[in-house]
């Protein structure tokens, strides 16, 4: 066969399969990344988490003795059960964010103006966050601190005290993650069906029971989403604690995603072993959650949901 013959072959088997392997194509670069950057990242941290080593001499192999240390660590515990206040509490910014959407999806004049304004904290990073209630809640000029002492007759340092700390740093947190569920439920209730709702005011249906039988059953795949996404923000948390705290008072306000940092970064670290150790009971706690969530979602779209 010639060469003109085979070029022309090669030309005519693209052309028909072009559509096919163009996707593919598209896919292959993301898929590289992906296995570079998350996959092969993962199981190093299990293979990592067999070892001691400093990130720099050689590493000496010890089996599961990372973990026995773990679960004996009064540290790991503490950060274990800030991740779960962090879970439970975090979950609010799902109905404060439908809450806030349904008042913006009125049409009245100026709300454009107002869903900017909703919208501001979704956009500003998490440093600036962070550094924004550092000062709103630091004593001597910060906003809070000047309300509590005018209510109190005394200033409460949020930041500095074990007891309030990490509540502070939470609520730091629902700020921008309401501004995001928020937009995922404007998104939803822009493709609510307007015939079911006008169905429903005629059977003087309104108010709670609006919301509640016709409104929420077409936000499913929003409200998914929003849990999704707040569920993951809550378990790997580390911006706002390092800005805010750095863990303190006295590690008081580490989550697992910090003292990972701490243990295998930081100056008082260089324990990478140890820190891959934390990284993987993250990533098993988080793995339980996904697991539930893609069988839900695989469920429901069995169920034609």
């Amino acid at each position: 066969m010639s060469h003109a013959s085979t070029e022309s072959h090669t030309r005519s088997w693209w052309r028909e399969n072009q559509q096919k392997l163009t996707p593919y194509i598209f896919l292959v670069p993301g898929v590289i990344f992906f296995l570079v950057y998350v996959i092969i990242p993962i199981f190093e941290s299990f293979w990592l988490s067999a070892y001691s080593w400093d990130g720099l001499g050689e590493k000496e192999f010890i089996g599961m003795a990372n973990y026995h240390e773990l679960f004996d660590d009064e540290a790991f515990y503490t950060s274990l059960k800030n991740n779960v206040i962090w879970l439970v509490l975090y979950l609010l910014a799902i109905p404060a964010g439908l809450g806030i959407a349904i008042f913006l999806n009125q049409k009245i004049r100026g709300m454009r103006a107002y869903k900017s304004l909703f919208f501001f904290p979704f956009v500003i990073s998490q440093v600036v966050v962070g550094l924004i209630f550092a000062w709103f809640y630091a004593p001597g000029f910060g906003l809070f601190s000047l309300i509590i002492e005018k209510i109190t007759g005394s200033e409460i340092a949020i930041l500095a005290d074990e007891r309030f700390a990490t509540y502070g740093i939470i609520f730091a947190g629902l700020w921008p993650q309401i501004a995001y569920c928020m937009i995922l439920y404007l998104t939803g209730l822009n493709a609510v069906d307007p015939e079911q709702i006008e169905a429903a005011r005629l059977d003087a249906a309104k108010g709670f029971k609006m919301l509640w039988y016709i409104i929420l059953p077409q936000l499913r795949p929003a409200t998914f989403l929003a849990m999704v996404v707040t569920i993951i923000g809550a378990l790997r948390s580390f911006d706002l604690v390092s800005i805010m705290t750095d863990g303190g008072p006295y590690g008081s306000t580490r989550v697992l995603s910090f003292y990972m940092y701490e243990q295998a970064l930081s100056e008082y670290g260089y324990r990478m072993g140890y820190g891959a150790s934390v990284a993987v009971i993250l990533f098993l706690i988080m793995m339980v959650f996904i697991t539930g969530f893609i069988w839900k979602m695989v469920g429901d779209e069995r169920k034609g949901l």
